[in-house]
Parts: structure tokens; sequence; C-alpha cells
């Protein structure tokens, strides 16, 4: 395995700052709880050291079973979840946890393939991180990933073409029927609910919906198509969540064109 780069022991990966990898702040009372799965024990244990700092409070796996184990004994608000394990792999992991609830999952991965990637987010992550990578990055995308789980400030229920959206309880149904949809996917949704009509590309929902400035725009096409599987009569012909080309998404709560 691709071996990502780690800092010596007592100095920040991205050479900012002395003892960065040790926990220092307490986490308050409350604090949100990261598990973080990997089996290189250095990387492990410098995720954990800044999660730490940041004030969450960490639990720790090297392989898929303990993970599995360490979540029913103390279910995470959040997986760090390296996607190479050994026996059983970080997909493997993320799709049992998901079945169990939907905890957000950022993937870590030293592989460069796009797809594997792409299979990381379509079985249920919500973000993933290439190594080597910079932790203070990493703390970023867990803190965004961590503010889509709190209730949105538009508490508003939505509806619109059979499908109804209450953020204040997180649950979403279309035509009556409850749909089993990942964070990401929610987020989106709601945020199609709240624009109708308008056009939008993908920079505008990846900095709208998932806060970021920047990113890998693939990311938004995989929640795209995996949310049109959840809420289309045909996903292969979308006619709520429409393609504009040159330009992004509609929604058109109307139906009324097609696009392929």
């Amino acid at each position: 395995m691709q071996q990502p780069h780690v800092p010596t022991p007592g100095r920040a990966m991205d050479g900012t700052g002395p003892d960065a990898a040790a926990p220092g702040v307490p986490p308050a009372p409350g604090a949100a709880r990261v598990l973080v799965v990997d089996d290189d024990a250095t990387v492990a244990e410098v995720v954990a050291g800044y999660l730490g700092r940041a004030g969450y409070v960490v639990d720790r796996a090297d392989d898929g079973p303990t993970a599995l184990t360490r979540a029913a004994a103390h279910w995470p608000d959040l997986v760090v979840l390296d996607l190479m394990l050994p026996g059983m792999d970080g997909l493997e992991v993320c799709r049992r946890l998901r079945a169990r609830a939907p905890v957000p999952v950022v993937m870590l991965t030293a592989r460069g393939d796009e797809d594997d990637r792409i299979l990381g987010l379509e079985v249920g992550a919500d973000d993933y991180v290439t190594k080597p990578f910079s932790p203070r990055e990493l703390i970023l995308r867990v803190r965004s990933v961590l503010r889509r789980t709190l209730p949105a400030v538009d508490t508003r229920r939505l509806a619109a073409a059979g499908l109804t959206v209450d953020p204040a309880a997180r649950r979403a149904t279309r035509n009556g029927v409850e749909l089993a949809l990942t964070l990401r996917e929610f987020d989106l949704l709601a945020f199609f609910l709240r624009h109708p009509g308008r056009a939008y590309g993908r920079e505008d929902l990846m900095r709208e919906v998932w806060g970021w400035d920047f990113g890998d725009l693939s990311t938004v096409t995989v929640h795209v198509r995996r949310l049109r599987g959840k809420v289309e009569d045909d996903p292969a012909r979308p006619r709520l969540i429409q393609t504009v080309w040159g330009v992004g998404y509609r929604f058109d709560p109307s139906g009324l064109e097609e696009t392929d």
C-alpha cells in the first residue's frame, strides 16, 4: 500500500506548528465522537491527534471488524475510514455502517484512481481525502460534514412534485414513502426544493450545499446521480432534476420537460 506522508512525532504534517499531533484540548461536554479506522498506526495516531486537538472525542480501530464492534459499542457522530484495510475493506465497512444508520463517513484513500473515490461516494461516504493529505484540510472536511448533521437554519417543511422534506426532523418522503438518503443527498434535495426552476452549476452546488469553495466536482455529479435514483420514476430520463447543458442542474417540480 502506498504510504502517506506523515510527520515525525511532535511536528505538524504541514509543518505549521509544534506538537500539533498531540491531543491538547479536552473534549467539551457533548463533543462529537469520531471513529478513526486505519491499519497504519502512524497515520491513525496523527489523525486522532489532530481531531483530539480540535476538541473531538476520538475512538480508533485498525481493521473492519474492530471498527464495526467499536461503532456498535459507542455509535460515532462521524467515521474517518481508510479505504484499504486488511480482511474487510473500507467500502464494505461503509456499507455495513450505513445499513445500520446514516452515520457520516469521510473516506481516506491512498489510491489516485477516480473510480475508487466515486465508488466510495456511491456506497454512502459523504466525502473523501486522498493520501498524502493535509490534516488541516481533513479537520475542515470533518467540520463541514458534521455541520450538515445539525438542523438547518431554515426548518420550514418543503414540498413539491410528491416530495416532502422536513429539515428539522431530517426526514424526506416521496409519495408518502420515506426516502433513505445520505447526509449530502438530503441537503441536496432540500436545496433543490428551496430553489425550484433555477439552474445551478456544479461549483454553485458545491459551495451552497457542501460549503466548499474548492473540491472535486465529480462529487456533485455522483450525488446528483444517486439522488435521481431515489426521486425519479426513470433515473435514466430525469424529469425533476434536469440537466441544463453547459450550466449544471435545475429542479423542475412540474417535470414537464425531459432531459437525458
